[in-house]
């Protein structure tokens, strides 16, 4: 059984506050109020909150925390939600918790490990794969007599270790089979002969899909899948325990190590302490094995008791003398490291106890119960450099996942009944260098409105019954320091007239509390009393404003999450009146079964190693209903809708006069300007187009002015000097096409294209001196281009988006003579503006519907706002922007060659295979985030590779109609997203489309034409696929083109096209309703890297290389011309954006251009409509050669 002797108050630590809100705050101190109340800085200056800097709240994928009470029940709290949620298996006791963002370990009295891995619309997969081997013989030909050299008759890929069939097992009882055993027909992305047999002279040897007359072996791929079934659920873990040895049961487990660099995605490091004080590592703990394979000792130069492990390569062990042990040597080619190094303790007198470690941080808490920071934890120093003190006392701490730190302290009482304590941290950018931010302790007669898990009842008409952090706190009018002990009192909350119910002393329910304050902190009691009747009386103290608690005398807050409690019953007369408030009906709280006090949940540890939350992230732990004052707001609940809505009905009807008011009587006036001039002048530097092809320092002015009609337009004036001679250029902003960031790591610039200069591939490139100048010009820019163009607000549903190398987003809206036959549209003169956020891939549907996949696989969803990023305050909308984070991994290979005098050195690498190994090379891996912010949503939990919107035609269906969304998980996972529609863009849930092998893209087309493409390069095409059953039922095997290997594919409404590895454009011939598989590839072009195909069947690419009149882009936006129904393939190429573009969308675009007269005969008469010859057409390249 877990001690019940011991109680934990949960705190937390908030990173990335800003750098004057530092320290604990109290629960109370709700979030969600932070814009009608005060928060105080250590500093003493009241501010308004939120914080200055800190974006608006925002939404976020669920995560939790998870925590174990003194019953040994582990409980979890999501980030989504407001109430602690039991997980199952009740019957087991656990006496900590270590959590990661998809699974839980735990540790349960019974000394065995156990594994919750929490459920997910993707099922965990594992292939089994065996081999089976051949040898001709003359009499009898293929048969399993192999000779005694040969590998086994049943074997592994490499032929060293036997695997029949009927020997691979499950490896525990938490999986299941999937399906029977069955051949692998598919090699290289090309079908094989019925049995799938492959050929070759000799073992080991290239194999074939051909039977030649020199082939004497063969083999071929048995395949079966097994499915993890424990989900939401304990998973025992098999023991690490050897007959031979006596028993060593474990004390401590900690998993981390996700975010290894360049480790494969779902990797896990958990390690463990036993009772003789022996570190473990468990191995082979991932996504697809959650359980791990074995237990392997870590040796140790000293008795280890406490362990932690953070997400990347930080670990410490606690040793029993007090001092700490980091692992040094932690990499992604050893995940166990190399080495121990010893920390000293802060002070000689008193060891360390307990220590967790994060991303960079490394918290401690000592025998004495002080907190420690460590100083200078990184990833090239473990170690730190030295301890810093921090307020207060705690029994544990433990760092999330943005290295916020969740902490348990022991609370001290006079009286009986005791319930959990949480604290809510704010620290600056500093890591902890300064105070804290404490609040004082509430009294025990404002703890009534909370609820736990297991409550008889809920004593408020809320939807869930759960533990809610609903106490109030009342704000102090000359400082916003929040003080219960000497201003918050019951007398205090109730009014200074009104009588305290009184409770006898020895009520379990009315605690003496007493504030628990750190080294340095007075302390001071409190009697706080309540009964059922009010015949006695009690006067709290008086309200000191004048006084502040000093950073030295900063005590703790703390707040009870427990049962609901009966309680009599107040008449409205309790409670003050609010003269800002509506006459609203203040109905009392009628309290329903009471719960004793041994109800009460305690907490005896806290993980919060799954638990994500951003800074700027309102909780709705910490959430009550908000736009009412602080001292009715437990009554916000008793509110009808009817007087809500006469409320703001009466809002609305003053906020109308007085517009009415002040802007009536003022509309005979006259206008004062008619024209506005409006200039803005910097310093920047110019990349010059002639020799000697250098930057130069030059002037710009920005001039715009406003013409009679009220249309705005502008001028960027560029003055150089050259041969001492001042010279200058300019350009019209109602001319230019796109702005596009170009950074690297030598200059902050960007360019600026026309139509003229994207023919030559040549635009005007500007830098600034800094990064941030560089975004305000931008900003400035784009604002300005903008309103010269009249283009304002978010996208239509018909917008075209694509994204550059860099990641930044750019949007286009269409012209209807994009597609015309007459009067064609050149791409050169598309106008592209960038919105706020970093994606890889963008996909777009004709219903407004958009998904985004970051670099990092995260999925976002596009909220219908715009700007964001550097266009923050200036053209972004007031909502639906919020912060967005990308993680790309950068690799280099460093190559070698040996040389029989200096052995390897660094050489020239061949990337073929000789007779002997005289190369190596190695690759080296860092991962860069970037953090902004933009109109988009994640889409939690699973990362995706690829995602496929159905393009349909605008108002064929109305809003409410599911909308096809097909995606490929990172793992090659295919799913379907169910729930996806114009009112709920971001869908329900994911419904998992079994395959044999992963997938890299898919692509759903007209009709639910559902085309995918493995990672082998072969292609397959979904049967049955309808709204009825999205999911359709079986995947048909579609061979490649001749020697080449699929990597992408595009379906429109009728057509289908492709591209393989080596940059060729392919295109499906005889597809049909009857045959949707079609009948064979035709090649179309090459230097091709990516394509996309609409609505109209429209064919839009990302060239490799595209040859301008001065120079030469890559990544480049090209238009198939001549696309119509009797020539799907279409004719020629026009070129348009280029230069670093890498993905472009064109399946939301529907736009038809309006038919000609000519076209209406030539229809009339059953003639075909042939390309446009007249002057001014954009002129196509008929060639392959260059797309």
């Amino acid at each position: 059984m877990v001690s019940r002797g011991r109680e934990l108050r949960l705190c937390c630590w908030w990173p990335g506050g800003g750098p004057s809100c530092r320290g604990w705050t109290s629960g109370y101190q709700r979030m969600a109020l932070c814009m009608a109340l005060e928060w105080t800085c250590p500093r003493g200056r009241a501010q308004r909150a939120p914080c200055p800097g800190r974006p608006a709240a925002t939404a976020m994928p669920s995560s939790a925390l998870w925590a174990v009470d003194l019953f040994g029940r582990v409980h979890m709290l999501s980030t989504a939600g407001q109430s602690w949620e039991l997980c199952r298996d009740t019957q087991l006791e656990f006496k900590r918790v270590s959590a990661a963002t998809q699974c839980c370990w735990g540790l349960a009295c019974d000394n065995q490990v156990y594994v919750y891995v929490r459920a997910s619309d993707v099922p965990i997969r594992w292939q089994e794969e065996a081999y089976e081997n051949q040898r001709w013989n003359p009499v009898g030909g293929f048969c399993e007599k192999l000779l005694p050299s040969d590998r086994w008759p049943w074997s592994d890929v490499s032929g060293l270790q036997p695997r029949p069939l009927d020997g691979v097992a499950l490896p525990s009882p938490h999986w299941e089979w999937e399906s029977d055993w069955h051949v692998d027909e598919n090699f290289g992305g090309e079908p094989t002969e019925k049995g799938g047999w492959t050929y070759a002279i000799d073992f080991p040897a290239t194999y074939t899909r051909d039977k030649k007359w020199n082939s004497c072996v063969r083999r071929r791929r048995w395949l079966r899948h097994r499915r993890y079934k424990s989900q939401d659920t304990w998973a025992k873990v098999p023991p690490k325990d050897d007959p031979k040895q006596l028993p060593d049961p474990f004390n401590d487990l900690s998993v981390g190590g996700w975010e290894i660099t360049d480790e494969p995605v779902g990797h896990l490091s958990l390690w463990a302490v036993s009772l003789q004080g022996k570190v473990w590592y468990r191995e082979d703990v991932s996504h697809l094995n959650p359980e791990g394979s074995s237990w392997s000792l870590v040796d140790t130069p000293g008795e280890a008791v406490q362990i932690s492990c953070g997400p990347h390569d930080l670990l410490w062990v606690t040793l029993w003398e007090g001092q700490a042990l980091v692992r040094e040597g932690i990499s992604r080619n050893d995940p166990k490291g190399s080495s121990w190094s010893v920390v000293e303790p802060p002070t000689s007198e008193n060891g360390i106890m307990h220590v967790s470690v994060g991303v960079a941080v490394v918290w401690a808490v000592t025998k004495d119960r002080k907190v420690w920071f460590r100083r200078g934890v990184n990833s090239h120093n473990p170690c730190g450099t030295s301890w810093m003190e921090m307020v207060g006392e705690m029994m544990m701490v433990n760092v999330g996942l943005n290295d916020q730190v969740w902490c348990g302290s022991e609370p001290r009482f006079l009286g009986g009944g005791a319930g959990v304590r949480v604290y809510v941290a704010w620290k600056g950018s500093d890591s902890g260098s300064h105070g804290f931010l404490v609040a004082e302790q509430m009294n025990q007669a404002c703890r009534q409105q909370f609820f736990c898990p297991g409550s008889h009842g809920s004593a408020l008409s809320v939807p869930s019954a759960g533990c809610f952090f609903g106490d109030e706190v009342k704000g102090s009018g000359e400082s916003c320091a929040l003080s219960d002990t000497d201003a918050s009192s019951e007398a205090e909350r109730l009014g200074p007239d009104q009588p305290i119910p009184a409770e006898p002393l020895d009520s379990p329910r009315n605690p003496e509390c007493s504030s628990a304050s750190g080294p340095g902190t007075s302390k001071t009691s409190e009697r706080a009393t309540e009964g059922a009747s009010p015949a006695g009386q009690t006067s709290g103290p008086e309200p000191q404003p004048g006084q502040a608690s000093t950073p030295a005398e900063l005590p703790w807050t703390n707040i009870d999450l427990k049962e609901p409690k009966k309680a009599p019953s107040h008449s409205t007369a309790g409670f003050p009146e609010t003269a800002s408030l509506c006459p609203l009906g203040l109905l009392p709280l009628g309290l329903e079964e009471p719960c004793s006090a041994s109800d009460h949940l305690l907490w005896a540890w806290v993980s919060g190693g799954g638990c994500a939350v951003e800074a700027h992230t309102v909780l709705k732990w910490f959430t009550v209903q908000s736009g009412l004052s602080p001292s009715v707001q437990t009554l916000s609940l008793s509110i009808t809708p009817a007087q809500t809505a006469a409320w703001r009905k009466q809002i609305f009807q003053q906020l109308t006069e007085r517009t009415k008011r002040e802007l009536e009587n003022f509309q005979h006036y006259e206008q004062a300007v008619e024209q506005s001039v409006w200039v803005k002048t910097g310093t920047l530097q110019w990349w010059c187009d002639w020799k000697p092809h250098k930057w130069m320092d030059v002037r710009v002015a920005l001039e715009q002015f406003t013409g009679h009609d009220g249309a705005r337009d502008g001028i960027l004036f560029i003055y150089y000097v050259v041969h001492e001679e001042k010279k200058y250029l300019h350009v019209f902003l109602n001319e230019v096409t796109a702005l596009v960031p170009v950074l690297n790591e030598a200059k902050h610039s960007f360019a600026l294209y026309t139509p003229e200069r994207t023919r030559q591939r040549w635009p005007v490139r500007l830098a600034a001196t800094t990064e941030q100048d560089m975004n305000d010009w931008l900003a400035l820019l784009n604002l300005s281009c903008c309103e010269s163009r009249k283009v304002h607000g978010r996208p239509s549903a018909q917008a075209i988006w694509s994204t550059t190398c860099k990641g930044d987003i750019f949007v286009s809206e269409p012209s209807p003579d994009l597609e015309a036959s007459e009067h064609l549209l050149p791409c050169d003169q598309m106008f592209w503006r960038q919105m706020g956020g970093h994606l890889r891939v963008v996909e777009a549907s004709g219903q407004g519907v958009v998904w985004g996949i970051g670099y990092d696989g995260t999925a976002w969803v596009y909220t219908g706002g715009y700007g964001g990023g550097c266009f923050q305050g200036l053209d972004s909308s007031t909502s639906n922007v919020h912060a967005q984070s990308d993680v790309k991994s950068i690799c280099i290979y460093e190559n070698q060659r040996w040389n029989p005098v200096t052995g390897y050195t660094s050489s020239s690498y061949h990337g073929y295979k000789t007779m002997r190994d005289f190369v190596r090379r190695r690759r080296w891996a860092r991962k860069c985030k970037l953090v902004t912010s933009g109109p988009w949503l994640e889409v939690a939990p699973i990362a995706l590779g690829d995602v496929s919107i159905i393009p349909e035609l605008p108002g064929v269906r109305g809003s409410e109609h599911s909308i096809a969304l097909w995606a490929v998980s990172d793992k090659g996972d295919v799913l379907c997203r169910l729930g996806v529609s114009k009112l709920n863009p971001a869908g329900s849930s994911w419904l998992h489309v079994g395959t044999d092998q992963p997938f890299a893209s898919v692509s759903v087309g007209g009709c639910h034409q559902v085309w995918a493409v493995a990672r082998d390069g072969s292609a397959f095409y979904r049967g049955s696929v309808s709204p009825s059953q999205p999911a359709g039922d079986c995947w048909y095997h579609i061979p490649s083109p001749p020697k080449q290997r699929l990597k992408q594919v595009s379906v429109g409404q009728t057509s289908v096209y492709a591209v393989d590895e080596n940059g060729n454009l392919w295109y499906r011939q005889g597809v049909v309703p009857s045959y949707p598989q079609g009948s064979g590839w035709e090649h179309v072009s090459n230097n091709v890297q990516r394509v996309s195909v609409g609505p109209l069947d429209q064919v839009w690419v990302i060239a490799n290389k595209v040859q301008g009149s001065h120079s030469l882009s890559r990544g480049t936006v090209c238009h198939r011309t001549g696309v119509r129904p009797l020539e799907p393939k279409g004719q020629g190429w026009d070129y348009g954006i280029g230069g670093g573009w890498d993905h472009i969308c064109i399946r939301a675009n529907a736009t038809r251009a309006p038919r000609s007269v000519s076209q209406e005969t030539a229809g009339e008469q059953g003639l075909p409509n042939g390309p446009s010859l007249m002057a001014g057409a954009p002129q196509e390249a008929m060639g392959p050669v260059c797309c």
